[in-house]
């Protein structure tokens, strides 16, 4: 399970990373959609204001973070929140075109490696006292 989750996470990382650096130096060309539809309306406002940038560095952030498995708990925090826009930007703006391969890989590598490092976010879910009890263990440890 520690090496399908290390290739996991490289993977993720790797896309991110392509794509984010895409963004910056032009690799490969990315489509760009109708200006007058939904999601030209969308990146349109985006890009010209510079938080489509600001995500493209979280993305090469959180993409680094995610392939490397001591800090891929942050990187799974990093890019979370980027994972659920992607996916709602292909539900409800793209209308599901395009939506089986890139964006449902990384939906399904996303779960698959928070499932294998849920341990890291166990603390959170826990209730307090729980919560107090798991970090005392771990500090007897």
């Amino acid at each position: 399970m520690k090496l399908a989750s290390n290739i996991a996470g490289i993977l993720l990382g790797l896309v991110f990373n392509v794509v984010a650096f895409n963004y910056f130096f032009h690799f490969f060309p990315m489509p760009a959609p109708p200006a007058d539809s939904p999601p030209g309306h969308f990146l349109g406002a985006m890009i010209p204001t510079g938080y489509f940038a600001f995500v493209k560095l979280l993305e090469i952030a959180g993409g680094v973070l995610v392939a490397i498995p001591r800090t891929r708990a942050l990187g799974l925090l990093t890019l979370g929140p980027i994972v659920v826009n992607i996916l709602c930007f292909h539900i409800f703006l793209v209308k599901g075109a395009g939506l089986i391969p890139m964006p449902s890989l990384v939906a399904l590598l996303s779960l698959f490696l928070l499932w294998t490092s849920r341990g890291a976010f166990s603390a959170m879910l826990l209730a307090p006292r729980e919560s107090r009890r798991l970090e005392e263990n771990v500090r007897s440890a």
